[in-house]
């Protein structure tokens, strides 16, 4: 032995094989955040699926209705009849259908993925009587 102390890089930190005490954090930062980003990522997946499902109950729901009050003079059960197959052309189901007077009132629903929102739609003349208004 010649007496040197123990070799140190030019920065003073221990040398490349010195053991140090934070070896191997940066490895386990970086898995902490990717595991963290891929649950963010699965929940927006989520919820534009969520989103995406209530769009498509609530057009199908609108097509219907609009379906129903167009055939609602000739009696609920044609009404009921066509809006039951436009909702099918879109993938969705009729849960509940009424006609009174000239006013459809439907409920629609339909499946995406884990998802089965059910969405209300009326429709009939503006001036029809019982006709709501909103605003």
């Amino acid at each position: 032995m010649t007496g040197e102390p123990h070799a140190r890089a030019v920065s003073g930190r221990p040398a490349a094989g010195a053991a140090g005490h934070d070896r191997g954090a940066a490895t386990v930062w970086v898995a902490v955040a990717m595991a963290t980003l891929c649950a963010v990522f699965a929940v927006v997946l989520a919820l534009g699926q969520a989103v995406g499902a209530r769009h498509r109950a609530g057009g199908a729901a609108d097509l219907a209705a609009l379906a129903a009050a167009d055939r609602a003079l000739w009696g609920a059960e044609d009404a009921c009849a066509a809006a039951r197959r436009v909702a099918e052309a879109q993938s969705a189901s009729v849960v509940r259908c009424s006609v009174r007077g000239e006013i459809a009132d439907v409920t629609a629903r339909a499946a995406f993925g884990p998802y089965e929102p059910a969405v209300r739609s009326r429709a009939g003349p503006a001036d029809a009587p019982g006709a709501g208004r909103t605003g």
